[in-house]
């Protein structure tokens, strides 16, 4: 028998008026014939079409003129025998070139599911009980691009949700870095460590170039990771050096913008198809210091790799790659504290069963231990976390979801011990989400599914998608499910 759950009214939906400006490039020749044709256009006709342009659009987006001149660079940056020539063009021109280089792209258009929620920062002007909480969604655009957007939702004393406003703006960061790398610099960084295994870092650069990014260093890393056996010592000192190069891209969004005009959209060539899956935590250090971490799915079309985001406040965002034999499939969430000095992963490497990784190092995941199988007739195709662990007084609670007949999804839940989570001491025989009637079409039918969830007020509290349509939200008593959850075990 199934617990009793508390739906409540509250569902969002994805918003298709919700566009960013996109870079659009066509290729070398179309943007050489596009830059000579507004050359050529007459002064009153560029201004006529650039007012045009933004009586058209600049009510859909903050910064529309920024949004041009950014693309304008970026294709100088394609063409860089043109960029003297349109420098020296009118303000005008140049912001009109930058305007053929851009088009909308609507990010929640098809799909808007797989929620995770955090507590804010900011929990000022509330009244008493009340939390407001970070949720990320799961969008999903036209080619079935994947991004990661943000909403404000605060939870009264008895856990009802409500939804605060969303800007009618939404667009990408203010200010983008790669990381970037020279040979010497990077040489000096591994060498500050006293165990570098010299062949192995020589094997690792010898073929780069002097000045190199991040993207061109995992190349070269993934092509000697596989060529290396398992639990090999030449892997062991590839993870220990790509350490050094720590991060792929930081993100860094203006202060003045509401956070849920803030969208992580894929950046990368790993990412270029969808950043899926996004699983937030709130993660306290021995020494009290806190910062939100997550974990979501990079996806190029052909392969999928886990990474981590890294925030202090959801205003600036740094990327970083993950490294190991675990460092693969989906599924990835990290534990929101150490544990007798060590990080814990719960991940599903296998793609059917819940494992867990011990690791000294976040960004290094190795040596997997299967933690739970497929058990009951409601998850025997496969099963899987859906968020990082919280913490109770009885042990690591850990939300599920198992994958059934008709491909459906259920969420459930399981208990982990506090001081040893490899050990599983509590699994729900039952589902305790399952789909309802009004919860089964979508754009994928069948499915109910988290990426985290919060504990407040003595309530479990849980976001999930439904359907791949929309979020939706539930509560069930928290000791009523672990005292179910240690009957079970």
């Amino acid at each position: 028998m199934q617990l009793p759950i508390e739906r409540k009214p509250l569902r969002m939906y994805g918003d298709s008026t919700r566009v960013i400006g996109r870079f659009f490039w066509a290729g070398k020749d179309r943007a050489y014939q596009l830059i000579d044709r507004v050359i050529d256009l007459s002064d009153q006709d560029t201004h006529d079409t650039l007012m045009r342009a933004l009586r058209d659009f600049a009510r859909r987006h903050r910064n529309t003129i920024g949004l041009f001149r950014r693309h304008l660079n970026a294709a100088l940056d394609r063409v860089p025998e043109q960029r003297e020539k349109v420098l020296l063009l009118s303000e005008e021109k140049q912001a009109l070139i930058g305007a053929y280089f851009t088009h909308e792209y609507s990010i929640e258009s098809a799909a808007f599911f797989n929620p995770s929620v955090v507590p804010a920062l900011d929990q000022t002007g509330l009244q008493r009980g009340q939390q407001r909480i970070v949720m990320s969604m799961r969008a999903v655009g036209e080619g079935h691009t994947s991004s990661i957007v943000f909403r404000n939702i605060i939870l009264s004393e008895d856990n009802m949700p409500l939804a605060e406003p969303t800007n009618q703006f939404v667009g990408l960061a203010e200010r983008i870095y790669y990381s970037q790398y020279t040979k010497s610099a990077f040489y000096d960084r591994c060498h500050q460590q006293d165990d570098i295994d010299e062949d192995i870092y020589d094997e690792l650069i010898k073929d780069l170039p002097d000045n190199f990014n991040h993207r061109e260093l995992y190349e070269r890393y993934w092509h000697l990771w596989l060529k290396y056996p398992e639990d090999s010592n030449e892997r062991d000192q590839l993870n220990h050096l790509m350490t050094v190069a720590d991060r792929y891209y930081e993100l860094h969004f203006s202060l003045d913008t509401d956070i849920s005009e803030r969208v992580l959209y894929p950046m990368i060539d790993f990412e270029m198809k969808g950043m899926e899956d996004a699983r937030f935590l709130q993660f306290v250090y021995e020494d009290g210091r806190k910062i939100y971490y997550g974990t979501y799915t990079a996806y190029n079309g052909r392969q999928i790799r886990p990474m981590i985001i890294e925030t202090e406040d959801f205003y600036s965002f740094t990327i970083r790659p993950v490294y190991g034999d675990a460092a693969v499939n989906k599924n990835h969430a990290i534990f929101p504290r150490k544990i007798n000095g060590s990080y814990y992963v719960l991940c599903r490497i296998d793609g059917i069963n819940n494992y867990i990784i011990k690791s000294d190092r976040l960004q290094v995941w190795d040596d997997a231990v299967k933690l739970s199988e497929p058990r009951y007739p409601w998850q025997l195709y496969q099963v899987g976390n859906c968020g990082a662990p919280l913490e109770t007084d009885r042990g690591w609670l850990v939300v599920t979801h198992g994958v059934g007949p008709m491909r459906r999804y259920c969420l459930g839940a399981m208990l982990l011990d506090l001081d040893d989570p490899t050990k599983v001491i509590g699994q729900l025989k039952e589902p305790l989400i399952s789909p309802m009637d009004d919860e089964r079409e979508g754009y994928v039918p069948n499915v109910v599914y988290s990426c985290g969830s919060i504990i407040h007020n003595k309530q479990l509290f849980i976001p999930y998608g439904i359907s791949d349509e929309a979020a939706r939200f539930a509560t069930v008593d928290l000791d009523t499910l672990l005292d179910t959850l240690l009957e079970d075990a």
